[in-house]
């Protein structure tokens, strides 16, 4: 889930900044940035335990490769639905499954957020396949490398920020690993957003995205959050679909959600 990190949420971030560190295009100056980078997280209420992952964070090459490798492929719907689905009658079959597991996990979801199981299950499918593949890369390592990196860096310094404070909170172990830039969890979060929408469902006093309870009440307090209507359609052309916007900008991933739900919840 790779969006824009609320607007409230990155001026607080920033506001109390000094001296912003300064930005690079290779790993040559990431040991000099962190340790201006410091300063500017600690004085924005990041602790001791954030620091401390941040000092030994390294340069994720990885990241910088993937994030430069992008190529903005387009696929049409059907096609998004063979390479990332199979199928949506198979795919349906395993999220029926997951959900059967627990029903009433689902149904006290949809009864807090109002948000289906249906929708929910097809989020986790398409992000992680149901947890099976919560990323390779140390997410302190991705998140500040591209905090770091001069393209990107107004975009992820409030991430990195928030990363930190996850550390801080417990909410995130500072070797722990997601996908190359810093989503993290069964449904892949970026960092802020994390600390913004998380819930901690489990209720063990902290929220930790990789606990698939946590993870999902999450999705579905992001959701609720943006404007989703309880016990409204989804399909295209509604308030709800238009919701799904703000979890990813692919209207041929949106659509394959909206679609996916249907014969999940059917």
């Amino acid at each position: 889930m790779l969006k824009t990190l609320t607007t409230a949420i990155g001026v607080s971030l920033l506001a109390t900044t000094t001296v912003a560190a300064t930005c690079g295009n290779d790993a040559s100056g990431f040991a000099a940035w962190k340790q201006a980078f410091a300063a500017e997280a600690a004085a924005n209420g990041v602790g001791q335990n954030g620091l401390q992952a941040l000092a030994n964070a390294s340069y994720s090459t990885s990241t910088i490769s993937a994030d430069r490798n992008q190529r903005g492929v387009r696929y049409e719907l059907d096609e998004f639905i063979r390479i990332r689905l199979g199928s949506l009658d198979s795919f349906a079959g395993q999220a029926r499954n997951v959900k059967n597991q627990n029903p009433s996990f689902y149904a006290s979801l949809e009864q807090v957020y109002g948000v289906p199981a249906g929708i929910l299950l097809a989020i986790h499918g398409m992000e992680t396949g149901f947890g099976r593949n919560l990323g390779s890369t140390p997410v302190i390592d991705s998140i500040t490398t591209v905090a770091y990196d001069c393209r990107r860096a107004a975009f992820f310094t409030p991430h990195a920020i928030a990363a930190l404070k996850l550390v801080d909170q417990g909410g995130l172990a500072a070797g722990q690993r997601g996908a190359a830039h810093g989503e993290m969890g069964h449904t892949q979060f970026l960092p802020g957003n994390a600390l913004t929408y998380g819930v901690d469902a489990d209720r063990n006093g902290r929220v930790d995205l990789y606990s698939v309870s946590d993870s999902l009440a999450s999705t579905a307090n992001f959701l609720r959050q943006k404007g989703w209507q309880p016990g409204q359609p989804y399909q295209e052309g509604t308030q709800n679909f238009r919701v799904l916007n703000e979890w990813n900008a692919a209207t041929v991933y949106q659509k394959a959600i909206a679609l996916s739900a249907v014969r999940i919840d059917g």
